[in-house]
């Protein structure tokens, strides 16, 4: 889970569609702190976004100081800083400053970019 980073924040509900397109090859921003770019609203610093990885295709996110990532394989196989993963894998990634997706095979992954 994604705490709040702060209490009494009232309960809401969100739903977004994102395109095929906008995660084909490429991180689309699906959550982020207020709605940033259109996204569903996180009251964290924390960022989601979607990637559809298969074949050739790769995707790389940087990881600012301090940062770490979680990336969740919801279908598919792909690897994961060169760690092979398949559906229902995850990986924590802590003291890296970059997260790659390639070598897809009908992947569907989310990654978490947390404080």
């Amino acid at each position: 889970w994604i705490e709040p980073s702060e209490r009494g924040i009232a309960p809401s509900y969100e739903q977004a569609h994102v395109a095929t397109e906008a995660k084909r090859g490429r991180l689309a921003l699906i959550a982020a702190p207020a709605g940033e770019g259109g996204a569903v609203a996180l009251h964290q610093n924390a960022r989601v976004y979607a990637a559809l990885v298969d074949g050739a295709e790769a995707v790389a996110h940087a990881l600012a100081p301090g940062r770490r990532a979680y990336v969740h394989v919801a279908r598919g196989q792909v690897s994961v800083n060169e760690m092979d993963l398949g559906p229902g894998d995850a990986v924590r990634i802590e003291s890296e400053s970059e997260v790659r997706l390639a070598a897809g095979h009908g992947a569907e992954v989310l990654l978490f970019d947390l404080p």
